[in-house]
C-alpha cells in the first residue's frame, strides 16, 4: 500500500529552521500526523520543538568531554581517531573529502556528553597514513570498499560494539557502503550532505567518457597533476574552497583552514588526493540506499553549490530513509557550520533507535 506523505516544520533555536518530510508517522518520535485525502498537510510539532529545544540548551561543550587523540594499528597501517565519553550508544563520526576528524570538533563533546564518540580518519585523510598505491601494488586501493571494511574493523577492534555512524559528504557513501557489507555492526545512520557522486562514469554521457579516463590518466601519469596539486594546497585556495562551500563564510576561520590545509601537506598526500578525484567508479548512494537494512536519516543544507538539494530531495523516497531534513541557510558541511542544528538531530535520532535494540540472551 503507498504511504502517503506529510511533512512538519520544526522550529529551533536561532534563526535557522529545518524541515522534517515525513514518509509515514514515526510513533518513537513522537510526531503528530494529519492525512486528507492525497494532500500534503504542514504542521508545527510543538512536542518535538521542546524535545529539541531542551536539548539545544545544552550544547555548549565542557573540557570534561574533549576528545582525546589515539592511533590504531589497521592492517599495518597508521590509524588517527579521537574519542570521547564513556556511556550511551556508540556513534562514529566520518569526514568527507580532503577532510578529517577534525572537521567534527564542534560535536564531539557536545555529543560525548550522552554517548561514546568516535571521529575516525579515512585511511589517506588526516594524520592517518597515506599510502602510495603504486608502491603497494594496488591501484583501487583508495575505494570505499577499503574505508567500509576500515570503519567495519574499527567497529569491532576500538568501539567493540555496534555503532551509528554520523557522515559527511563522501563519508556518508563510506556509511552506506559499510552498512551494507556488514549490517551487523550499523544500528543507524545520519547522512549530512551526501556526495552525489555527479563526475561517476555512469552518470556521464558515452561520449564523454574517452575524454574522462584520458584526463584521469593525465592527472595521475603526468606532471599535470602534482602541480594541480600544489595549486590547490595553499591556504588563499582551501579558504576560496570552503568559502564557496559554506553559506555563512564568516565560518570559514584561519583555524578551519589549517585543520583541512596542514593534514594536505604531508608526505603522500598529493597522491591520494590525485587517486580519489580519479577515481569515477564504485557505488553511488542510489545504489546502497535499497540496499541498507538500518534506519536512514538524511539531513541537506539547501545552499550546498556542490550537491544540489533539488537533486538530494531523491532520495528521501527510498524505505530505508525515514526523514529527509532541510537545513536552511547551510551549505555542504553543516556538522561545522550549524553544529546548533546537527547535534540535536543526532541526538533525537539515536534516542529513538538505541531503544530499539535488545541486545539477545546468549544461548
Amino acid at each position: 500500500m503507498a504511504l502517503l506523505s506529510s511533512f512538519t516544520t520544526v522550529t529551533l533555536p536561532r534563526t535557522q529552521t529545518p524541515l522534517f518530510y515525513r514518509k509515514y508517522p514515526s510513533p518513537k518520535l513522537k510526531l503528530p500526523h494529519l492525512f486528507q485525502s492525497n494532500r500534503i498537510v504542514a504542521f508545527s510539532a510543538p512536542k518535538l520543538n521542546d524535545q529539541i529545544a531542551s536539548k539545544s540548551t545544552n550544547q555548549i561543550p565542557d573540557l570534561q568531554h574533549e576528545p582525546q587523540t589515539r592511533t590504531w594499528n589497521w592492517r599495518g597501517y597508521s590509524i588517527r581517531y579521537q574519542c570521547a565519553g564513556n556511556d550511551g550508544p556508540a556513534l562514529v563520526l566520518v569526514h568527507g573529502f580532503g577532510a578529517n576528524s577534525n572537521h567534527w570538533r564542534k560535536n564531539i563533546p557536545v555529543l560525548a556528553k550522552s554517548h561514546r564518540v568516535y571521529a575516525i580518519d579515512l585511511i589517506g585523510y588526516g594524520y592517518s597514513d597515506k599510502p602510495n598505491p603504486r608502491q603497494i601494488g594496488d591501484d583501487s586501493f583508495y575505494t570505499f570498499d577499503t574505508w567500509a571494511a576500515q570503519l567495519n574493523d574499527f567497529c569491532l577492534d576500538v568501539v567493540k560494539d555496534k555503532a551509528f555512524f554520523v557522515c559527511n559528504s563522501i563519508g556518508g557513501v563510506v556509511g552506506l557502503q559499510a552498512a551494507v557489507v556488514a549490517p551487523q555492526m550499523c544500528r543507524g545512520i545520519i547522512v549530512l550532505n551526501v556526495s552525489l557522486r555527479m563526475l561517476h562514469i555512469k552518470k556521464q554521457p558515452w561520449y564523454a567518457k574517452p575524454f574522462i579516463r584520458s584526463f584521469q590518466r593525465l592527472l595521475r601519469d603526468t606532471a599535470v597533476g602534482k602541480f594541480f596539486f600544489k595549486a590547490v594546497a595553499t591556504k588563499e585556495s582551501v579558504r576560496n574552497i570552503l568559502c564557496q562551500c559554506y553559506h555563512d563564510t564568516s565560518m570559514v576561520t584561519d583555524e578551519l583552514v589549517e585543520i583541512i590545509l596542514n593534514p594536505g601537506l604531508e608526505p603522500g598526500a598529493a597522491e591520494v588526493f590525485l587517486e580519489f578525484i580519479c577515481y569515477s567508479g564504485g557505488p553511488l548512494p542510489e545504489e546502497l540506499l535499497p540496499q541498507v537494512t538500518c534506519p536512514v536519516l538524511i539531513a541537506w543544507g539547501d545552499k550546498d553549490p556542490w550537491e544540489p538539494i533539488e537533486l538530494g530531495r531523491n532520495y528521501g523516497n527510498f524505505d530505508s530513509v525515514e526523514d529527509f531534513v532541510v537545513l536552511p541557510n547551510v551549505g555542504h558541511c553543516p556538522q561545522d557550520e550549524a553544529p546548533h542544528l546537527v547535534n540535536p538531530l543526532v541526538e533525537s535520532f539515536v534516542a529513538c533507535h538505541a531503544k530499539s535494540y535488545v541486545e539477545q540472551p546468549s544461548s
